[in-house]
Formats: C-alpha cells, sequence, structure tokens
C-alpha cells in the first residue's frame, strides 16, 4: 500500500459545517452529535438523555454505537467533512478519482437517529451539496456495504436525480438493519431509484465473488448504464469480504472482486468515482480491498481471477434473489429485461452468450445489407431511361 500512496495526491481534510451536515439530518441532531458538550447544555433537556449506558460502562446512543464525549462529535464531522471535501473536487474535475479513508461510517445515519456506529450520513451530504452547490444532475450511488444503507434510502427515497443501488445481505429483514427489501423501489416521482439487491438464503451457501460479479453484470451495471450518471459515490463498506464472522457478515467476497467492481463503475460519468469508506471489521480485509479498489482507480492492471472464479455459476439463492430483483426493476429499466435468462450463468458462460448475439446480430446486419442492396439492382433497370431507337 505504501507503493499506491506515493503516487496519490492527499488532500486535507476538514470539519463538515452544522449548516452542512443540515441538508441530511435535522437541525437539533447537527447539534446534539456535531458540538461539544457545552453546547449540547443549550439544547432541550428532553432530547439529551438519548445517550445510554453500555456494558462497558461508556455512553452509546444505542446499545453497540459508543458515544465518546471528548472525540466523537470531532470525528463525525471530519469523516463527513473529507467525504464532501474530496467529491466536490473530483465533480469540479480538479481530481480524477478518489478514495476517503473514513471513520465513522455513515450510511445507517437517518435524519434525527444515529444507528450502527454511523452519525452523520456523509454520502448522502456530499450528494446533497452536489445538487445545491454544483447543480449535478444525476448522481448514482453504489452501496456494497454488507448491510444495507438505510440512512441513505432514506435520503433519497423520493428523488429521481439520484439513483440508490444497495448490494446487501437482507435473508427477509433477519439481516441488520431489516430493512432494504427488492420491493422498496422509491415513492412518488422517486418510483424505480431505489434498488435493493438484497440477498437472500443466509450463508448457506455465503455470497462470493461468483454472485457479486453476476449481480453487477445483470443488475447494477445495466441499470447505471441506461441512468447514464454525471457522478458516481459508492458507499464502500467492505464487511463483505472474507474474513468477517456470520454476525458481522459471514460472505466470502474476494478483496480483488472489489477492485473489479470498482473498474467497471469508471467507466460511467467520465470516471469521476468517488469511494468513501463504511462499514468493516476486520483491518487485514479492509486494507486489502482498499488496495484493491485504489489500484482500480489509478488504472493499474488488476490481478486476474481464476479460471474456477470464471466457470463458477452463481449459487441458487442469489440466482432467484437476482432474478426477483430483475422482475420488480424491469418495470422501470428497459435494459433488465434480457438478463432475466442469464442470471444462472457464469461468467465464461455470460461471456460467450454475449458473444454469439453480437454474431447474430453483426450477421443479420449484413444480411439486411445485401436484401437493401439487391432490391436495389433489381429496381436499377427500371430507373434507368429506355435508349431511344435510330431512326428508319
Amino acid at each position: 500500500m505504501s507503493g499506491i500512496k506515493d503516487i496519490n495526491v492527499c488532500i486535507r481534510g476538514r470539519k463538515a459545517s452544522l449548516e452542512e451536515l443540515q441538508v441530511v439530518h435535522s437541525e437539533q441532531h447537527a447539534l446534539l452529535y456535531g458540538t461539544n458538550p457545552l453546547n449540547r447544555q443549550k439544547l432541550d433537556s428532553s432530547i439529551t438523555p438519548m445517550f445510554v449506558m453500555l456494558p462497558c460502562g461508556g455512553l452509546g446512543v444505542d446499545s453497540d454505537t459508543i458515544w465518546n464525549e471528548i472525540h466523537s462529535s470531532s470525528a463525525a464531522r471530519l469523516a463527513a467533512g473529507c467525504v464532501i471535501e474530496l467529491v466536490l473536487k473530483v465533480a469540479t474535475k480538479e481530481l480524477k478519482n478518489g478514495f476517503a479513508v473514513v471513520r465513522p461510517p455513515g450510511h445507517h445515519a437517518e435524519e434525527s437517529t444515529p444507528m450502527g456506529f454511523c452519525y452523520f450520513n456523509s454520502v448522502a451530504i456530499a450528494t446533497k451539496l452536489l445538487q445545491q452547490r454544483l447543480n449535478v444532475s444525476k448522481i448514482l450511488i453504489v452501496d456494497w456495504d454488507v448491510h444495507h444503507g438505510n440512512g441513505t434510502q432514506q435520503a433519497f427515497y423520493s428523488d429521481p436525480n439520484v439513483l440508490y443501488i444497495s448490494l446487501h445481505r437482507y435473508d427477509d429483514g433477519n439481516f441488520f438493519p431489516g430493512s432494504g427489501a427488492p420491493d422498496e423501489v422509491g415513492t412518488g416521482a422517486g418510483v424505480g431509484f431505489n434498488l435493493n439487491m438484497a440477498w437472500t438464503g443466509g450463508l448457506d451457501p455465503p455470497m462470493g465473488d461468483a454472485e457479486y460479479l453476476t449481480a453487477f453484470r445483470t443488475v447494477v451495471m445495466p441499470i447505471a448504464n441506461e441512468f447514464a450518471p454525471d457522478m458516481v459515490l459508492v458507499s464502500s463498506g467492505f464487511d463483505a469480504v472474507e474474513g468477517h464472522p456470520a454476525p458481522l457478515g459471514g460472505y466470502k467476497v474476494s478483496a480483488k472482486c472489489f477492485g473489479y467492481l470498482t473498474k467497471q463503475l469508471m467507466g460511467l460519468a467520465g470516471g469521476r468515482v468517488v469511494l468513501a469508506l463504511e462499514g468493516g471489521h476486520d483491518l487485514t480485509a479492509i486494507c486489502d480491498a482498499s488496495e484493491a479498489c485504489v489500484s482500480a482507480l489509478l488504472g493499474n492492471e488488476l490481478e486476474p481471477f481464476t479460471q474456477e472464479v470464471l466457470q463458477q455459476r452463481p449459487n441458487p439463492n442469489a440466482v432467484r434473489s437476482i432474478e426477483n430483483v430483475i422482475e420488480i426493476q424491469s418495470k422501470y429499466w428497459k435494459s433488465l429485461q434480457r438478463f432475466s435468462s442469464t442470471a444462472g450463468y457464469s461468467l465464461i458462460e455470460a461471456q460467450k452468450c454475449d458473444k454469439e448475439e453480437a454474431d447474430t446480430v453483426t450477421a443479420m446486419a449484413s444480411l439486411s445489407m445485401g436484401v437493401k442492396q439487391g432490391s436495389n439492382a433489381e429496381k436499377r433497370p427500371d430507373d434507368e431511361p429506355m435508349e431511344e431507337e435510330p431512326p428508319m
């Protein structure tokens, strides 16, 4: 990773302002979690008991989200500010792309509710500021954290200018946070612009490279290309990477797979792609996956997949999950319809199918041209003037 660090531009971070936080969060939420204890004492006393005592003896906002009176508010605002700064620099073409390595994460934070180690929804805030400050028309948010980004979904559920795509373990609502069902497609003008690639089936077997690559091939990239975003933001959680125990994910996606997913997204929006670190609990997995993604952003050649991965078909639970999403979302995205029949294919089988389809189209085009030319040739004598007979 040190070699990669040497050829990157590191930008100076900053804290998000309270005004910036409030493009997504309520004023009360911004003040409660974004200011020091002295300022919080000025708030309505009815909201301050939201802090709870954890089993370890410390404070928390819920049973697992710790709160440190000295450092938490600064860390949360700094994380949001770093994502904002990077996103704006890429949007204005000051930088080509980027990866925000920040903590705490943000995608679970709702308008007035912190949860799942998240206080401020950095990616959602940056997206709102892209709209308000730079008038960016269409923004794609891809969230590949193993947990559904309930806060991000909430922020843009009725917005047709933000396409939110989440790939997450769902298990019929039995995996944290319980939201993110496939039929949660948006509301009002935003119907069709919220897509949950919700994996169901538990860990029998766990999802891995074949399943995630197939989801990108059949669902994510067709819709993303049809949407044609001006900017791509990624809530880049790495708790789907192999190495996380079942309660925290339990999936078997390789670090290198996330590099390939990043590379595919770089084909959108003129390459204006920003990744922001979200979840992940295994340090080795986070480091390896982050390195793979940064390598992709730099345009480096990625380590190839083994033949075993290329020939592996997605497991039956994954195929059913993908087919369900295609059935629901094809009402809104015409590009999906052709992929339902290939959801169970391996990458090699899918490539062969695409080649045969392309060859058929080429052959039909050639045949059409031949028929047209032949038709013109037959008509030509009728179109030409008759020769005059010489005088007798």
